[in-house]
This record gives structure tokens, sequence and C-alpha cells, in this order.
């Protein structure tokens, strides 16, 4: 038996075949090679379009199953991960009526601190765990406000994944899950959130059905099968935000447990099977894979929005003919405190751990003397790994103290510069794993199928490859806080 996971990011679709009784992986693609365009049609605003996302998953589905048909052929379930929070809207033939909103837009700050003010907040506070904020929610208001034409027209809202599970299937569906990011969930009454679709205006007939997460969500339509090269009505059993899916492929599922990636955006996410939210709404608590209504297990989530952006941002500036694996090796040779520079790693919109304050990317303490393109390469790392401690130490504030933190060996922790800062910084182990979000949506559809009896069966194989140890963390906390400093100022700036 065989299962296939989809990955559906922002930079690029990712798809994986993976055996079921072994959890080997037989065959990977990604589509597009290059990164997939984010569009900005006005600062701070971000887009991109779902029929994009579902040719893309169409190009790299027929690259699978191309390398191994006799696989293709036994595949028996399918599972989707997906970008968090971004909107989608679909009318009455199931056609996109505009871009996706997606999550590093910031359009609709104002419309859910408004909404913060408007329902209360304590009330957001122990109901939503979580301010209105900038998510789905607070994006269709926005659509609604702005955007009458289009509105009128929607059938069904969804996020990213309830989408291409649609074009997979036809069905619409979604999950607790999947609503707790958008903020239309009441932890409290355990229902839709009735007061944050009063506040907003919004009309409940477009919440799709609210079937579980490892449920079946509907079959492979038999043209889209022949299409892709599948069998039809191979069901699709699973669908979760990429950083939960993040999380149940590291087997992070117990209270304690933490997670993080350092992809295009930068996360630690955490389990807790407390209901309890950050006053200030810095970090945010959504449903976790495994949320029942019995079982309240909820993922703690810090996100910031720059982390590969900012990266990219360097490479693109500095080392055009470079890959970036040859970046993270020329970073090493720059020592520790990147001769002085110091980078603010903030460009990529607002920011919830900074309460919604938009700082921009900052670079400074330029010697023109002395530095040079590998102290920016490192002191770009340092300023990511610095804002990871910022946003952990928030966590540990609320009750979150890690003893280690588990990652999949990609993305900036490939960077062995990268990763050391990371350990010294917060003062925490890293264990490291071969992992990948495509990997982990195709076992989490064996969870769903109910070809695994539970959660701890299908990562049974999972083993870290690499633990890395504190060993500059001294030195690296005189260098933090004078990075807090610069923060600080900047925050105060902006007040």
């Amino acid at each position: 038996m065989y299962l296939l996971g989809i990955d559906v990011g922002t930079s690029s679709i990712k798809v994986a075949l993976v055996e079921a009784d072994t959890q080997k992986v037989i065959c990977t693609a990604q589509y597009p090679e290059n990164e997939a365009e984010i569009i900005s049609l006005k600062p701070e605003w971000a887009e991109q379009d779902p029929n994009n996302w579902w040719h893309d998953v169409q190009k790299a589905i027929i690259k699978v199953t191309s390398q191994n048909r006799a696989a293709a052929a036994a595949i028996k379930a399918i599972g989707i991960a997906y970008q968090m929070h971004g909107l989608v809207l679909v009318d009455k033939n199931q056609q996109a009526l505009r871009n996706s909103i997606i999550w590093c837009d910031s359009r609709a700050v104002d419309l859910g601190n408004k909404a913060f003010e408007d329902i209360g907040k304590e009330k957001c506070l122990s109901n939503l765990l979580n301010s209105p904020g900038n998510f789905t929610a607070s994006k269709l208001a926005w659509v609604k406000q702005n955007e009458p034409h289009v509105y009128g027209q929607i059938y069904k809202i969804m996020l990213p994944g309830d989408f291409i599970a649609m074009k997979l299937t036809g069905q619409v569906t979604t999950t607790v899950s999947a609503l707790s990011e958008g903020i239309l969930w009441d932890f409290k009454n355990k229902t839709t959130a009735t007061d944050v679709i009063q506040c907003y205006d919004l009309e409940t007939a477009h919440i799709p059905e609210l079937v579980p997460l490892f449920s079946e969500h509907g079959r492979l339509n038999s043209d889209i099968a022949v299409k892709l090269g599948l069998p039809a009505n191979i069901p699709v059993t699973y669908k979760a935000g990429d950083q939960l899916n993040n999380a149940l492929s590291l087997n992070v599922m117990r209270p304690g447990e933490v997670a993080a990636t350092a992809g295009t955006s930068g996360v630690i996410y955490g389990v807790s099977d407390q209901l309890k939210a950050d006053k200030l709404s810095r970090v945010n608590t959504f449903a976790h894979v495994n949320y029942s209504k019995e079982k309240e297990y909820t993922g703690v989530l810090l996100c910031i929005n720059g982390v590969g952006s900012m990266y990219r941002w360097a490479k693109q500036q500095w080392a055009t003919n470079l890959t970036y694996q040859e970046i993270n090796q020329l970073s090493s040779t720059s020592p520790v405190g990147s001769n002085g520079l110091k980078v603010l790693p903030f460009g990529n919109g607002a920011e919830r751990m900074l309460n919604n304050k938009h700082t921009g990317a900052q670079l400074l303490n330029i010697s023109l003397n002395t530095n040079n393109n590998v102290d920016v390469f490192r002191a770009v790392q340092e300023g990511i790994a610095f804002s990871f401690r910022y946003g952990l130490d928030i966590m540990r504030s609320n009750g979150l103290h890690p003893n280690v933190i588990r990652a999949g060996l990609a993305n900036l922790f490939l960077s062995e510069t990268f990763v050391q800062t990371f350990v010294d910084v917060t003062q925490t182990p890293v264990e490291l794993f071969y992992n990948d979000g495509s990997v982990g949506a195709a076992l989490g559809a064996g969870i769903g199928a109910k070809i695994y009896n539970n959660e701890q069966e299908a990562f049974n194989s999972l083993k870290p490859i690499k633990t890395v140890l504190p060993k500059n963390s001294d030195t690296y906390e005189s260098i933090y806080q004078e990075w807090m400093q610069i923060l600080t100022h900047k925050l105060n700036e902006s007040n």
C-alpha cells in the first residue's frame, strides 16, 4: 500500500509517495522549480492565485506518478498540508472569485484590532484563544467591506488545503483546526465562533461542511484521476495547516513537545493541553491535529514572517551566483557576532509577536572598513535566530518550557551556522530529523484512512539524525541583549 502527500507551500508545491508499511519515501517532486510568485498590489498586501496552486499540484503529482507507475496504482489515501490562514473564495461552480489573500498579507490588521475591542478582549482570549487579528475571518471582512461585488458571489470560504481537496474530489469540507486558524472556532462553547461572525456581519452558510481532520474529505474524481495517472476514487483522508503538519511529521503530538521550522516564515510550535491565550495575542493558539472536544490539545504558534524571505533577499543582493549551501558555508567564516553587524529580519508585513507592528527589515552597524558580504550572511542568520529567541521567551512566559526542540533538516536548518546560533541563543538543544511536509501529509493520510492504528504507529520509524547542544550561550547572550536594545528602540519609534 502507498500514500500520497501534498504540501501546498508559499514557494512551491511538494508531493511525496510513501510506502505505508515501512514509512519509506519512494519518490518526491516539487513544482515549480523556482519560487512561486507572491502578488503585492500594494505595500503590505500579499496574494496568490489558487488556480496556480492547482496547476502546480497537478504538475507535481504527474512528476511523481511518472517515476513509479506501479506504486501510484496502489495509492490508498491522499493527505494535504497547506500554508495557513489564507482566504480562498469560490462561487457555486467551485471557481475562485479572486486571488487568495495569504498568510503574510497585512491589510486587515486594523479590522482585527477593532473587532478585538468590539467583541471584548477578555471574551476573545477566553473563547477564541486569540485576537481576531490579521487572520482569515478578518481578511473576509475586508473583502465584504471593500469588494462587495465579490462578496455577493461567495458560495463557500475555505483555507488553501480545502481548495485543493475540492479540486481533487469536488467535495467542499473543512475542519475545526482550519476554522480555529481562521479565528472562526469558539473553544469555550465548542462551536463556530458566532461572536466573530456577528461582529463582521458574515454568513454562517459560507462555511463548508465540518468534518474530522483525520477522516474522509471526498474521493478522487475519475476525470482528474486519469489526468494525474492515479486510480479513481482514492479518498482524501487528511488536511492540516503546514505548521500543524510539521509537528505531526516530527511526532510532536503530546503536551510540552515543540517543533520549529525556518522556511519562508519561521515558526516555533508547541503542543498544550491548556486552553490558554497570550494576553497580547503575540503568539497564537489553534486546534492541533489531534484536538477533540474530549481531548483539547492545542498548538501554540509563534510566527516570524520574514525568515526565508530575509535570507533570499540577502542572496539576491550579494550572492546571485552562489547556492544557499555555498552561502551557508561562507557564513561560518565570519566570527560569532558578525563583526558587529546586526539584522532585524522583519520586512515581510506586520509581525504578530511585535503586537502587529511593522518595523521593516534593518541592516545596522555597518563598518565600511571591516564588514563584507560574509558578515551579512552570518548577521542575517543571527538576526533570525535572535527573533526566534524573542518569540520563545514569550512562549516561556505563557508556561511552555521545552527541554528540546525538534526540527526537520531543511531550509535554514541545513545551515550549521544557523542551527548552532539558534541552539546557543535559545539555550535549548535541537534534534534534527529527515523531515518533509509532503511526507508528513502522506502519513497523516494513513492515519485518516485507518491504515495505522494511531499517530504513534505512523511514526514508529522516526529517529533523530543529529542532536545539537549549546556551546556559545554566554557569548551570544550579550550579543542578543544588544540586538534587543535595537529592536526595543525601533518598536518605541513606531508607537
